[in-house]
This record gives structure tokens, C-alpha cells and sequence, in this order.
């Protein structure tokens, strides 16, 4: 297959472009920092005419719209800038997904939801609780009203083994701070299902080759707090658990307020893809191979 995927670069594009450059034609668009795979493309999602045109000469079969301003405090404060990237850009994208017959994939987030119950499924009403959820799930909504085969792909708190744009994921921050030997501050109240890119992009290239539509919740299969998680990553890394301190939200100096308990119930995918979400402990293992270490 053609797949165009925006966000090449980040976490979950670059993931996808290194499994799977070699079994499909891969365009990887980029802003700033060059992808690790993929048929390089360097675009501003923003400027709708070179867009247009990027779109109009690949002609893909498939988008994979990974890219979005995910920087929640920003969103926060730059609420127009929001919009623009979160869902202007995932406007065009669908009209042109429409207009060429592609399959789009849409990747959303667990912040749709404002926390108060957890385990969300598919049919949970959304209701964000901040700007960026707000935007990602105006994104959502005109996927879905405008692409005519679509996917909604709805992922928490995704971490990998490499950095990529130029940033660290919370995994990689939080292995680098206790191999210093630093204390780290971990919050014990706020809930995530967090999800390795790799199995994220596996199950993400399913989707795309089975022409999946609706909603999917993609994270892995483990609901825990962000300190379980940190706890978990001590004892498959062999790190000093007691580096980590307990915190909690009321006591963060946040911009947006963020969802107590947004975990994601993964059933459904459970039920359709061959490629099932990992538990934390598989998925903790695949990451130390990947790193190997």
C-alpha cells in the first residue's frame, strides 16, 4: 500500500515508518526533524496548498494522521493554534482523504474524556475537560463527518524506546533520571493505560490493511496509575524504586486541568485485531528489547 503518514517524525509516525517502510510505500511527512524511514517529505501541514499538491502527487491509498499539537498547557493557552493544527489540518486532511478515495486513520486521545469513571469504552460520551482534548476531539468529529472510510484511534500516554522530534517520552525520561540516580516526582492519583508505540503501530497497520472504520481504543491492556507504571519500569530495568516520590495532581503547577482517570477499556480491540493491545509486562519487556538493555 501508498500511506501517507503526517507526523513521521514523532513518536508514533517514526514507529510506524521503521516497522513497516519495507512492506508498504511509506511517505513520511516532516515539519522540522528528518524521519528515520519512510520517503521523506517535508511540508507544513498548515499551508493547504502545498499540501493539496503533496496530496494530489502521492495519491495515497491510506493517511495515517499521526501528527497534532499534543503539548496540553499550550493548547491550553494558544487555543486558536489548537484548532488550527488539531483540527483545521484534520479537516483538510479528510476532505482529501474524501476526495481520493484513501483510507484515513485519525489518532486521538484518551483526553476526550474529563477522567471521572476510567475504563472508557467506545460508546462513552466524551467530554474534555481541557483545550487540547476539545480540539483532538473536534478532530474526531469531522474525520468521521467528512472522511467516507475512516478510523478513529484513540491511544494513552504513548512511550518508546527512541526519542524522536526532538523530544523525550516519559518512559525514556524516567529510565535516564534513576540510572542518574535523581528522585523523581511520580503523581499516585491520575490513572493512564499506557501504550507502547511499537504495538500501537502494529495494531495501527492492521486497522489500515483490514479497512476498519468507527471508533478503537488502542492503547495496551493495563490501566494504572502514573506511579504503577514508574514501579513497573524500576523492576523490569532493574532501577532503584525508591528514587520515586509520591505526588499529586493538586499539587502540580498545571496550565489545563487533566483527567483523574482516563484509562481506556480495550476490549473491543481485543475482540478484532490480530494484533491484541499488550499488558504492561510485555509491553515493559518489548521496550527493554528494543532498548537493549
Amino acid at each position: 500500500m501508498r500511506i501517507l503518514v503526517t507526523g513521521a517524525s514523532g513518536l508514533l509516525g517514526s514507529s510506524f515508518a521503521i516497522k513497516f517502510a519495507s512492506r508498504h510505500e511509506i511517505h513520511s511527512v516532516y515539519h522540522k526533524h528528518d524521519p528515520p524511514a519512510g520517503i521523506p517529505v517535508k511540508l507544513d501541514l498548515t499551508e493547504f496548498n502545498m499540501l493539496d499538491e503533496v496530496f494530489s502527487s502521492i495519491r495515497p491509498d491510506a493517511v495515517l494522521h499521526a501528527a497534532a499539537l499534543t503539548d496540553v498547557d499550550l493548547c491550553e493557552r494558544e487555543k486558536e493554534l489548537a484548532m488550527k493544527v488539531n483540527y483545521d489540518v484534520t479537516a483538510r486532511l479528510a476532505s482529501l482523504a474524501k476526495e481520493h478515495n484513501a483510507f484515513m486513520v485519525y489518532v486521538s486521545t484518551d483526553y476526550v474524556f474529563d477522567g471521572t469513571k476510567g475504563l472508557y469504552t467506545e460508546d462513552d460520551k466524551p467530554n474534555p475537560i481541557n483545550h487540547y482534548g476539545y480540539s483532538k476531539l473536534k478532530g474526531e468529529e469531522v474525520t468521521e463527518r467528512i472522511a467516507e472510510q475512516s478510523c478513529i484511534a484513540r491511544a494513552s500516554v504513548i512511550y518508546g524506546s527512541r526519542p524522536s522530534a526532538g523530544k523525550v517520552n516519559s518512559a525514556l525520561w524516567l529510565i535516564e533520571k534513576l540510572r542518574r540516580r535523581e528522585r523523581v516526582n511520580v503523581l499516585v492519583d491520575q490513572h493512564i493505560s499506557p501504550t507502547l508505540s511499537s504495538d500501537l503501530a502494529e495494531m495501527l497497520n492492521e486497522v489500515i490493511q483490514r479497512g476498519l472504520t468507527g471508533i478503537y481504543h488502542l492503547s495496551d491492556a493495563t490501566r494504572v496509575s502514573r506511579y504503577e507504571f514508574a514501579q513497573r519500569l524500576c523492576d523490569v530495568f532493574g532501577l532503584d524504586s525508591s528514587l520515586l516520590n509520591s505526588a499529586r495532581m493538586k499539587d502540580m503547577n498545571w496550565t489545563a486541568r487533566r483527567p483523574m482517570d482516563s484509562s481506556l477499556d480495550v476490549s473491543k480491540a481485543m475482540r478484532t485485531l490480530n494484533a491484541k493491545p499488550l499488558n504492561i509486562g510485555d509491553a515493559l519487556s518489548q521496550l527493554k528489547e528494543e532498548l537493549g538493555s
